[in-house]
């Protein structure tokens, strides 16, 4: 949750060029070129190496969450306000050593674990993750924006747990993800947004 990314900047040629290479090695099709849902931006066979690759991650739900989090107070100190748990922790040795920071980056990791592992079916992918970002409209001093803070440092948490795993391959096919992640938690969030606002234009 680097700087705010939009949409529309979030996902650099590089990442898109991640979902866009299909087929073998000679230019013929086969299970890589087949394109599952036409919402989800992996074929076959990137969907297939994300699934594997995340089994490394689900094993270190927790020591990868707090990384993440770590990272993301480094390049955001202002988020620590959001947190009353553990917002006066402000160095490094605190958040690593904290219990309720450990918490709290399981439930997220958490979160995205039950996403990921949802990708055979989008159906409920979307609806789970439209789920979480409407939640988030709720908490207090929360923008939609913040969701995208977190993915610069979502990648470096799953570089640091997968080591020599995180091939270049493979950190495009998380960027591609991470990417319609949070895409669909902001529109999880926009709904709940709306809502609000028909529910005071009619009343």
């Amino acid at each position: 949750m680097g700087c705010v990314q939009s949409q529309s900047n979030g996902q650099t040629a590089k990442d898109k060029g991640a979902a866009s290479v299909i087929g073998d090695n000679n230019g013929q099709g086969g299970a890589s070129a087949v394109q599952l849902d036409p919402r989800l931006p992996l074929n076959a066979r990137q969907k297939y190496s994300m699934l594997a690759s995340w089994k490394g991650i689900s094993r270190a739900l927790e020591p990868t969450g707090v990384y993440m989090f770590i990272k993301l107070f480094e390049e955001h100190k202002e988020l620590l306000s959001l947190f009353t748990k553990f917002h006066q922790l402000t160095t490094r040795d605190q958040q690593a050593s904290s219990e309720e920071l450990a918490e709290h980056a399981s439930s997220v990791m958490n979160t995205l674990d039950e996403s990921i592992r949802s990708l055979d079916n989008v159906d409920t992918f979307l609806l789970y993750l439209h789920q979480v970002g409407q939640s988030h409209y709720k908490v207090a001093g929360f923008q939609k924006e913040y969701f995208w803070k977190i993915r610069n440092p979502f990648l470096e948490a799953v570089k640091m747990t997968l080591g020599d795993r995180y091939t270049e391959n493979i950190e495009n096919i998380y960027k591609v993800s991470i990417n319609l992640v949070i895409e669909t938690l902001v529109e999880g969030y926009e709904k709940a947004q709306q809502q609000q606002r028909q529910e005071s234009t009619s009343s």
